[in-house]
């Protein structure tokens, strides 16, 4: 994986700097701008989202796999409609490179994190 932006993330061959994201208590618009700013660094398996189709149900969680084998660069603050709640999952190095792209466009509280020997675990609130 070369880490150039756009290319896609493949679910077949994790590594270490694969970070998978879950999105939940927000609405669909913040879910997507969240997204939109972890796209914008990393590589993805999501596709840039749309309006939900007419009478959908919206998700309780909204989940995405960035790779992030890079530091990001600075990027536009961006307004939510309301705060969120984040979970990243991953490698310690590709976990802090996508809530450092996350700090730079929202303000992010910790809300806790579990680490293993290859794995950390983070709970974040962005607003």
């Amino acid at each position: 994986m070369n880490g150039s932006p756009g290319r896609n993330v493949s679910a077949d061959a994790p590594s270490v700097d694969q970070v998978q994201v879950v999105l939940g208590e927000c609405s669909a618009a913040d879910a997507e701008a969240v997204f939109t700013v972890l796209r914008e660094q990393f590589p993805s398996d999501r596709d840039p989202g749309g309006p939900l189709p007419a009478g959908s149900r919206t998700p309780a969680v909204w989940i995405g796999t960035f790779a992030a084998a890079h530091r990001p660069h600075p990027g536009p603050d961006v307004r939510l409609e309301g705060p969120v709640t984040a979970q990243l999952q991953g490698g310690p190095v590709a976990v802090a490179r996508l809530r450092e792209a996350l700090e730079a466009a929202f303000a992010v509280a910790d809300l806790g994190s579990a680490s293993g020997d290859q794995e950390v675990d983070a709970q974040l609130r962005l607003s």
